[in-house]
């Protein structure tokens, strides 16, 4: 409908897609927040089927970025990729923030890895989502910067400081206040 309005009326659009993201402030339900979580409380951490679909990777400030510089120097009608040129299976990402996590508490390494459960994967659950920032790249010199094993460390550190802010969306608090905020029941 976007691309149709630019074409027929000559409404200036720019249209972007991108990967998965990821970085504080995701909701705790999402793959790796909800690894994070879990683990940080020795709670199971679920990954579906054998864990091998491949996901690429995007840390959300690199993804703001991506937006700015597409608001600043894209060309109007044209669509961009964003991506984080980081293609990882979820079973390998499980691994990963297990691996954080035991550093970041002074588990012995492998404690968190233990809570890895295989659960029956989703119906038409897709083996790999594949994005190109190619395009993004060569015309508007944009590349993400996240290093993802850092990012992952640092995202570690930020769960733990924001433990009350897990606390209030895992228990749904958040949805009692948006509610009296809007008079919604």
């Amino acid at each position: 409908m976007v691309r149709a309005w630019h074409h027929t009326y000559g409404l200036p659009v720019i249209i972007t897609n991108c990967s998965n993201n990821y970085g504080p402030w995701q909701f705790p339900e999402k793959f790796i927040p909800l690894l994070i979580a879990n683990a940080l409380e020795g709670k199971t951490l679920p990954v579906y089927g054998d864990g091998l679909q491949i996901r690429d990777w995007l840390h959300v400030s690199d993804h703001c970025e991506a937006l700015l510089r597409i608001a600043e120097c894209g060309r109007i009608g044209q669509t961009y990729a964003i991506g984080g040129n980081n293609e990882r299976t979820n079973i390998s990402i499980a691994e990963t923030v297990c691996d954080a996590v035991d550093i970041a508490r002074g588990n012995e390494h492998g404690t968190s890895k233990a809570l890895i459960r295989h659960v029956t994967d989703r119906p038409g659950h897709d083996r790999r989502y594949a994005i190109s920032s190619v395009k993004i790249e060569s015309q508007l010199d944009w590349r993400p910067r996240q290093d993802f094993d850092q990012a992952i460390k640092a995202l570690v550190e930020w769960f733990i400081s924001h433990q009350d802010w897990v606390s209030t969306i895992q228990s749904g608090e958040y949805q009692a206040f948006y509610n009296r905020l809007y008079g919604e029941n």
